[in-house]
Formats: C-alpha cells, structure tokens, sequence
C-alpha cells in the first residue's frame, strides 16, 4: 500500500512507513514533512545526519550503519569524548531507531535487519 503526499506541487508516493518509492523525488521539503508525520522536529545536528546519510549512499551505495556513523562522525565532534557519547547523542535525536528514521528522512531505501 503506498500514501501520497503533495509536495512542491508534485505528488510524492511512500510505502506505508513513510519511506520514498522513488528516491529521485527526495527533498528538503520531503524530509521536513516525513519529520512532523513522525513527530520530529529537524534542528542543525538532524539536517547534518541527513546529508552524512545522502553524501554515504550516493558514494557506497549502500545505507550507513550506527557503526559506520559512530566510528566516523563520532571522532569529527570535539563536544564527544568518545563514541559512546556521540551515540548517546543520535539516541537523543531519533529515540526510536536512528537508522530507519535517518534513511527515511534522507530518501533512502528502508534498511535491512542486517543493516
């Protein structure tokens, strides 16, 4: 079953988890909306995890992992002492499950359980 939503006068379709059926259709706009259905509000840290998530699958194609996250955007933060910490604060960001609310909001494919 997929959903519409009506952005920038265009008709975007999800599936019913709120995820792209074409990434292409991807935006700012997009990312805004999907965050409020999910009762997010997007902030500077939300929108840099956002873009480290479109920058790595455009490059990997592939979606990143907590692990991948936390190893390489935990040791960039000078406000981290380690890796735990920076996790801690992505938990603090997206409670729920930081990698599939991240790779929605980024227009990414929905992850795999082994993702």
């Amino acid at each position: 079953m997929t959903r519409q939503l009506f952005i920038d006068g265009k008709t975007i379709e999800t599936n019913e988890q709120g995820f792209l059926c074409n990434l292409a259709d991807w935006s700012e706009d997009f990312a805004a909306i999907q965050a409020k259905e999910d009762n997010l509000d997007l902030y500077v840290d939300h929108w840099e995890l956002i873009w480290y998530f479109r920058d790595y699958y455009q490059e990997n194609q592939v979606n990143p992992t907590m692990h991948t996250m936390v190893t390489t955007l935990g040791k960039k933060g000078t406000e981290f002492h380690d890796q735990k910490a920076y996790e801690k604060h992505i938990y603090g960001l997206f409670p729920r499950d930081p990698v599939h609310e991240l790779c929605k909001l980024s227009g990414l494919p929905m992850p795999q359980p082994d993702d």
